[in-house]
């Protein structure tokens, strides 16, 4: 990918989400939400304090994360459709249960 992310921006790859409920009904295309969960792709940085110091980002390319419904800006890399959005904007990592598991 030919894109690096500037300061404390983040590049995630939204996952699609399920076609079927729980119910086995079939979602139509015209019906679904944009889900809110996503993979990081690319990581800047990070912020600066006041100081000049630099603050690590918190996540890191291949986390899970979930953001806001209308968090970040939709852009087109390499003819892929991604969101480009403050590190601030994700509400949170998504652990899987195995790498739970491992880190126990």
């Amino acid at each position: 990918m030919a894109f690096k992310p500037l300061h404390d921006r983040v590049l995630v790859r939204r996952v699609q989400s399920d076609d079927k409920t729980k119910g086995g009904l079939i979602i139509p295309d015209s019906a679904k939400e944009k889900p809110a969960e996503g993979e990081v792709v690319s990581v800047g940085e990070g912020a600066r304090k006041d100081s000049g110091e630099l603050i690590a980002p918190a996540v890191s390319a291949g986390d899970r994360v979930l953001f806001g419904k209308w968090s970040g800006t939709e852009v087109t890399v390499d003819g892929e459709e991604l969101l480009i959005m403050k590190e601030s904007d994700i509400l949170g990592v998504i652990e899987s249960p195995v790498a739970a598991e491992k880190a126990a």
